[in-house]
């Protein structure tokens, strides 16, 4: 463990957040000897701490700080307070994820060229493409031990994916397996190989499955280079009168404002806190925040286009059993238009407890429909959609001064409208779904309407040009060189594939940027 940093040393590197994007980018500067504070709002916990049993897991792990939300998507009227489900501990969402990663398609880095002019939608080409990426994607691979990469076989599919992978060749699917996966699949890794042992998204217990919390925060640290400071709320980001950013306030674990001096700040507090973050820094200097000249800092807000389809059966599935997510349908990621929207979806087995099944699926009018379909629990498959969706100038995160978090904060708001292709491709994809199952016995099939968003993306976006969004194509922002974001928000456009993978390949390139910037004094 490194010794503690000074508050005043201004030669660090300060990160906010410790997730797939923080805590990837810490370690990658600690192994090149930059020093590091990395700021974690929430606590520590490790494969032994995981709990094995939702509710229980929820209580430990979820961010549940004050939200507001509003917006026509279901999210609003049925979990106002919690808009997303994201993870408050060392490690982030990457503790509480299924493992699912998948390289974005070419065309994908370039949605408004490939898609044209979709009305409602402020569609933008990443000012990076599926080339530059390749070798960043290479080393994410490496990094995560992605199954069906590098050699390594791809993991066993359980009944749930059985089921699926049987209804898919039903309807003339040909791209299903058990998926690409940040999930041990053989012995000679740095992790023990997957136990199969099921109610996986909590937490590894056998730390099978990547996470940031026990792989690169660890490694991070016996450099010497690297401090976590844990139940650490980053309250703003201070700037000196050239309009450089100096420091990061921060409320610590007794409630105290503290001050943490730095030579580089990197936000990377998911799609909601990091633009809170920057907004709530506004000075005179910057009224509407850092890093907004733009105007474009909390907007494009995208969650991806989600639902579930769930199908019972006459006999048993057990869909809880073995990996989560590890079944995938390939086929209608493309983009082909003539289905009725552009971009496309990927369909992935899923499965939930009894009683999140009860709490987050319950599709209001199903009433005892649904009732009785619980009661075929342990005869019901399950797929998750997760589509490409359309990033819109009012789809925001903004500040409600009504409403204060714990320590005084303004709470974010977070407003979601689904645009009209979202919605289509939505209905396409339930149809389909149901199909599926159809066409291996189902005995009832229900599609089931999103939840609480877990892929939160856009809201401080990369751009070629300032005008049009918050950071460059390394992630710095456009108006402030030494302020960096490291996370999901800097996506540009959402793909159709789980964002992890991308956001680790992101963080291992940035840390090259920053590091070299440092050594040649730009930074």
């Amino acid at each position: 463990m490194s010794a503690p940093f000074d508050h005043s040393d201004d030669s660090v590197v300060v990160i906010i957040g410790t997730g797939a994007g923080g805590g990837v980018l810490a370690n990658e500067l600690a192994q090149k000897g930059v020093s590091v504070v990395s700021l974690e709002a929430g606590g520590r916990y490790l494969p032994e701490d995981y709990i094995n049993d939702e509710w229980e897991s929820f209580g430990q792990l979820a961010w549940t700080d004050a939200r507001t939300t509003s917006g026509d998507w279901r999210v609003a009227r049925d979990f106002p307070g919690l808009p997303t489900w994201i993870v408050k501990a060392v490690g982030g969402s990457s503790v509480h994820w299924a493992g699912a990663s998948l390289r974005f398609q070419d065309h994908e880095w370039k949605a408004a060229t490939t898609y044209g002019d979709v009305p409602g939608a402020n569609l933008l080409d990443w000012p990076i493409d599926g080339a530059e990426m390749a070798p960043w994607y290479d080393k994410a691979e490496k990094k995560l031990g992605v199954t069906r990469t590098n050699g390594w076989p791809g993991l066993p599919g359980n009944n749930n994916f059985k089921v699926m992978e049987a209804g898919a060749k039903a309807l003339g699917y040909t791209e299903v397996s058990t998926g690409r996966m940040a999930i041990m699949s053989h012995e000679d890794g740095d992790r023990t190989m997957c136990q199969q042992t099921g109610f996986c998204f909590q937490g590894c217990k056998w730390g099978a499955k990547w996470s940031s919390a026990y792989t690169d925060i660890e490694q991070g640290e016996a450099t010497g280079n690297l401090e976590v400071r844990i139940k650490c709320h980053a309250a703003r980001i201070l700037h000196d009168d050239s309009g450089k950013v100096t420091g990061v306030e921060y409320f610590d674990e007794n409630g105290d404002l503290q001050m943490q001096a730095a030579r580089v700040v990197c936000v990377a507090g998911n799609s909601i806190e990091s633009p809170r973050l920057l907004l709530n820094s506004a000075s005179p200097m910057f009224p509407d925040g850092l890093a907004n000249s733009s105007g474009q800092v909390g907007r494009n807000y995208m969650r991806h286009t989600t639902g579930s389809v769930y199908a019972v059966f006459d006999k048993p599935v057990r869909m809880w059993r073995g990996t989560t997510m590890a079944g995938i349908i390939q086929d209608e990621a493309r983009h082909d238009p003539s289905r009725g929207f552009v971009g496309g979806f990927e369909m992935e087995t899923v499965s939930v407890g009894l009683p999140f099944a009860a709490a987050f699926l319950d599709p209001g009018a199903w009433g005892r429909e649904f009732a009785t379909a619980l009661d075929g629990y342990e005869n019901m498959a399950g797929m998750w959609i997760v589509g490409e969706d359309m990033p819109q100038e009012t789809n925001r995160i903004t500040l409600n001064a009504e409403v204060r978090d714990q320590f005084g904060l303004p709470a974010p708001d977070v407003h979601f409208d689904d645009h009209p292709n979202d919605i289509a491709m939505r209905n396409y994809a339930y149809e389909r779904g149901a199909a599926l199952y159809d066409a291996v016995g189902a005995t009832r099939v229900f599609p089931t309407p999103p939840y609480p968003s877990t892929h939160n993306l856009g809201t401080n976006r990369m751009s070629e040009n300032p005008r049009d969004g918050v950071v460059n194509k390394h992630g710095q922002s456009h108006d402030i060189a030494n302020l960096f974001v490291s996370d999901g928000s800097q996506f540009t456009t959402g793909a159709s594939e789980n964002p992890t993978l991308t956001i680790v390949a992101l963080a291992i390139r940035q840390a090259e940027f920053i590091s070299g910037a440092m050594n040649r004094g730009e930074i």
